[in-house]
């Protein structure tokens, strides 16, 4: 009897160790953080709040995502970094550091590639964006969705843009990214790569006349007090990726993975929203601040990129670069 009793009472210590590993019976909410470089007033850090509200609402408070704006846990390379280290869970990125780890991610970067949001949309948000986000698998890294950072615009002290030719001589802070430095090339500025926490620094300091970014990143990061002109280029479509270490999704329950998959998605959204709904009013208010606004003959730049798709056409293949210009 007393032998048993004993084998029962094992068996069921194996049964609560192999609940508890598999994060059945958790009484300890999994935590995990989340990075990205930019202002908590941005999208990005508002779309990261509501994921990760939603992630513990959904799991009934097992998983707690803590968030971490403005470059709190490195800049985006290292954060990306991080990510393969497994000592950072989550990241939203632009596509500056990301050729270096998946090199066909920098198609999306090709210079007018997208006639508008909607056509990125069906492209990132189908085979092609499937595809690229889950070529990341092989670096230790899961793509979840793509969210945005929107159409790039010019910003300089030196004058004001209205064709290709006005931008010569003018050092221009770049990404990190090869498409875009042979896109600057092509217009005839000078481009100079740099982390976006020496940005602000830099213009102030005139070691830089220029920086490209989207409307909402113009705005929240203040650039109108270091910066007079604003040009309308909208040159490239800036995606950005919810990324998540594999250590930790692989870490969560079938269950949670599910909602994390499902959740960046509908996320996705939101944060495109809050970008798309912002936009028109950003503007007026940094031509209140004084910014000049001007929107260029955007048929001269892009004609003046052609270069850069004849440049990388044998990298990302020419099939696939018109797959995603025919996409309807």
């Amino acid at each position: 009897m007393r032998r048993t009793f004993t084998i029962a009472m094992l068996a069921l210590f194996v049964l609560t160790m192999t609940w508890a590993g598999s994060g059945i019976c958790q009484d300890k909410p999994i935590s995990l953080k989340l990075g990205h470089a930019v202002a908590v007033e941005h999208p990005y850090h508002l779309g990261a709040v509501k994921f990760a509200e939603l992630v513990a609402q959904r799991t009934k408070n097992k998983v707690k995502i803590d968030v971490y704006p403005s470059t709190q846990l490195g800049n985006e390379r290292d954060m990306v970094e991080g990510l393969q280290l497994g000592t950072i869970d989550l990241v939203v990125t632009s596509t500056g550091p990301l050729g270096g780890f998946v090199p066909k991610m920098f198609v999306v970067d090709l210079p007018f590639l997208f006639r508008d949001r909607e056509h990125a949309y069906k492209v990132l948000d189908g085979p092609n964006g499937k595809d690229l986000l889950d070529a990341f698998s092989g670096k230790g890294i899961k793509g979840l969705a793509f969210w945005e950072n929107g159409f790039r615009q010019i910003t300089n002290n030196v004058r004001p843009i209205e064709k290709p030719e006005d931008l010569k001589g003018i050092k221009i802070r770049t990404m990190e990214n090869k498409v875009h430095l042979a896109s600057f090339k092509a217009f005839g500025a000078s481009p100079a790569p740099m982390a976006w926490s020496e940005v602000y620094t830099a213009l102030q300091q005139k070691t830089i006349d220029a920086q490209e970014n989207p409307i909402a990143i113009i705005y929240h990061q203040k650039i109108a007090e270091v910066q007079k002109y604003l040009t309308l280029t909208g040159h490239f479509y800036s995606p950005t990726p919810l990324l998540i270490s594999l250590k930790a999704f692989n870490g969560l329950p079938k269950d949670f993975q599910k909602i994390f998959e499902e959740t960046a998605i509908e996320c996705a959204t939101y944060e495109r929203n809050l970008l798309r709904d912002s936009e028109a009013k950003q503007i007026a208010e940094l031509k209140a601040k004084g910014m000049q606004v001007t929107t260029p003959n955007k048929k001269l730049f892009q004609e003046a990129a052609a270069s850069v798709y004849k440049e990388f056409e044998a990298q990302f293949g020419k099939e696939t670069i018109d797959k995603i210009i025919a996409t309807r």
